[in-house]
């Protein structure tokens, strides 16, 4: 058998293979690991489009969500040292820590018709449970209707152990203070010996896990997150969108899945090179298309720019996240083009209308509040 007949077979099986995966998505089954690292190394982004665009139509139709946000970032003082962080103290030209009064400054004077508040940063070494307990009681006086979407399992990991108390008794203490749901920053890659070379510090995949488990028992919703394109690899990705899944079929708790794109300005892993457009889109795409069980896909625009942003609706993505209201530094720190990430309503709208998709405005639990069709405003 000569060369080119071996490539013929070899071409024909792998045809063969992306029918296959086309059929189970056509038919609502589910793909395994394999069949995903497949759709990574060798599929076509057309292909992974089209595929990704019919998921999406199943569970959303045309429409695609964005939120009336804002973030609070406590401080950037942290007791970790991640090695891709452009956040934390550690790298940053900026450092910051706020007290109580000036958070509920910064809420006070956010948009009164904003539906969350995100609050999430560093791990800082002194403020503890009681210290976020006291915050969001707080807020929620000042902003009784708002959701409070805060603290990463990493966060909470540190200070729950801190406080000597199981998962359930901290999220439970929480959550009697004003805590709604959390959102899905720490995951990184769940990979143990990635973890130990980009955040040797931080708190086990096993233990982010956890933590979501119990919120998920709990009634706590939470969102999930991948951070790539810094040393991992495709499998890393799949195995980690894996263990997603698996948590997910147990619990149904996650809201929604946020691939996080590394960006090497300002640390210590700046001599990798960013990952380009096409992978971005790929991701999205293969992220869609493995986490079945997941009803929505986020793609962050403070991350990858509007532009970006709104060509991702292309590939399986079906929310923008939110106005934002320039609250957020945790991206523009890393070389982000967006330096100062805010968005009006009707801009947001205008960048949903343009890539021809139809704008519905959200909460925290996507519940529809209002849908923007061509003759709304």
């Amino acid at each position: 058998m000569n060369s080119d007949s071996l490539k013929y077979i070899i071409d024909s099986n792998v045809k063969d293979a992306f029918k296959q995966i086309a059929e189970k998505v056509f038919h609502k089954s589910r793909i395994t690991q394999e069949e995903g690292l497949l759709l990574y190394e060798k599929g076509e982004p057309g292909y992974l489009g089209l595929l990704a665009e019919q998921i999406k139509q199943e569970k959303s139709g045309n429409e695609v969500y964005y939120i009336r946000n804002f973030h609070i970032e406590p401080t950037n003082i942290c007791v970790n040292k991640c090695c891709f962080c452009s956040y934390s103290h550690h790298f940053s030209p900026k450092k910051w820590n706020y007290s109580v009064e000036e958070m509920l400054e910064i809420v006070k004077l956010q948009d009164p018709e904003a539906k969350e508040v995100h609050i999430t940063g560093a791990v800082h070494p002194d403020k503890d449970i009681y210290y976020f307990a006291g915050l969001f009681s707080k807020i929620k006086k000042l902003r009784p209707a708002i959701h409070i979407k805060a603290l990463s399992a990493v966060e909470l990991g540190y200070m729950i152990k801190k406080a000597k108390m199981n998962w359930h008794q901290g999220l439970k203490f929480l959550q009697a203070n004003g805590l709604d749901s959390i959102p899905g920053g720490g995951a990184e890659i769940f990979n143990d010996a990635i973890r130990k070379k980009i955040c040797p510090t931080k708190s086990s995949a096993n233990e982010w896990l956890e933590i979501h488990e119990t919120a998920h028992q709990m009634g706590i919703t939470s969102n999930a997150t991948m951070l790539y394109g810094h040393i991992e690899n495709y499998r890393h990705r799949i195995e980690h969108m894996q263990l997603l899944r698996d948590l997910q079929d147990r619990t149904n708790g996650f809201n929604a899945f946020i691939p996080l794109k590394f960006k090497n300005g300002n640390n210590e892993l700046t001599g990798i090179r960013e990952v380009n457009v096409l992978e971005d889109m790929r991701n999205y795409a293969v992220s869609r298309i493995f986490l079945d069980n997941f009803s929505h896909l986020k793609g962050y625009w403070p991350m990858t720019g509007k532009p970006f942003a709104q060509l991702s609706l292309s590939f399986g993505v079906d929310d923008l996240d939110g106005t934002i209201s320039d609250s957020t530094q945790i991206y523009s720190l890393a070389g982000s083009v967006e330096k100062n990430p805010a968005m009006t309503v009707s801009e947001m709208v205008e960048l949903i209308r343009q890539a021809k998709r139809v704008p519905a405005e959200r909460d925290s639990l996507y519940h529809t509040m209002e849908v923007r069709n061509s003759n709304s405003s």
